[in-house]
């Protein structure tokens, strides 16, 4: 089976605060609308809002909350990602539960938006899982999808799909839009960017085909994206190239090229230490002071 229907959840929510309730209002209301859905996405720390006092260890209550949902339902359900806390450490972490109601993997988020994502740290292990009988899907969240490597290294491990819930209420969405299509494109892999709406994010929810092509992107309000997807095109189009022409995963697995940016000792790029430290913008000092 190549076919896959995959519902985005572009939620209302609460910036600080239980958004539990509304999730399972709306997991409920889809799959009576659609019940042709096997598998259901939503955004960035949508669960418990952004505050890293909600932190929990894993596995948690709430955690064991959507695991109910997912069997009761009988999906795949990715819901968003929650703060988790272990021991003095907090990461960004995504659970994917599976449709027996089982957390089939957790990831960390590797990159947290520093300096503005403050107190949390950075995952270092990728996932990736297979639904049976469909095909492979890879998981990065938010900041994650700024740096090519992360989509790049999940598509060398098979991923034909990537499932990235985000939490952007900033005005770099636009540009954000632009890395979804380019990350889908240069890896030739669906690309499921879904944001929240309201406090939780600017909406603008997109979901991309392995040619970079738009099949989907939302407005800023409330929406739900139920899409079928064809895990063949992922396959065609990686073997003859996107629209028959560039086949860039081939090209960058046969390479004679070594990126020496990547050596953790005796890099050959030494402009990056002149950068200064990684912290906030602060006014500059134009001269007047108080008096």
């Amino acid at each position: 089976m190549s076919y896959f229907t995959i519902a985005g959840v572009q939620l209302h929510a609460l910036h600080h605060g239980d958004n539990t309730d509304a999730m399972r209002h709306r997991i409920n209301l889809l799959m009576a609308r659609f019940p042709n859905v096997q598998m259901v996405l939503f955004s960035e720390l949508v669960a418990n809002g952004a505050a890293t006092h909600h932190a929990e260890p894993m596995p948690s209550n709430m955690e064991a909350m959507f695991c109910q949902l997912a069997e009761e339902h009988r999906i795949w359900l990715i819901p968003g990602s929650m703060f988790e806390r272990d021991g003095d450490k907090i990461y960004n972490t995504l659970s994917v539960i599976n449709p027996q109601g089982q957390v089939a993997a957790r990831y960390r988020k590797m990159f947290p938006f520093r300096p503005f994502e403050e107190g949390v740290e950075g995952g270092s292990e990728f996932v990736v899982f297979d639904v049976p009988h469909v095909g492979r899907f890879g998981v990065s969240i938010c900041y994650d999808m700024w740096f090519p490597e992360t989509t790049r290294t999940l598509a060398a491990m098979g991923a034909e799909v990537i499932l990235h819930p985000t939490m952007t209420d900033t005005i770099d969405r636009d540009i954000e839009l632009s890395i979804a299509r380019t990350n889908a494109a240069i890896n030739q892999c669906y690309f499921f960017d879904i944001n929240g709406a309201g406090a939780m994010g600017n909406g603008r929810s997109i979901v991309v085909g392995p040619a970079g092509d738009v099949i989907h992107q939302a407005g800023i309000g409330e929406e739900i994206i139920p899409l079928e997807i064809d895990l063949n095109r992922v396959r065609r189009e990686r073997e003859v190239g996107l629209r028959g022409l560039g086949q860039p995963l081939k090209s960058f697995r046969d390479r004679s090229v070594d990126f020496g940016v990547y050596r953790s000792e005796n890099s050959p790029t030494p402009f990056l230490d002149t950068l200064g430290p990684l912290v906030k913008p602060h006014r500059p000092d134009n001269g007047h002071h108080d008096i």
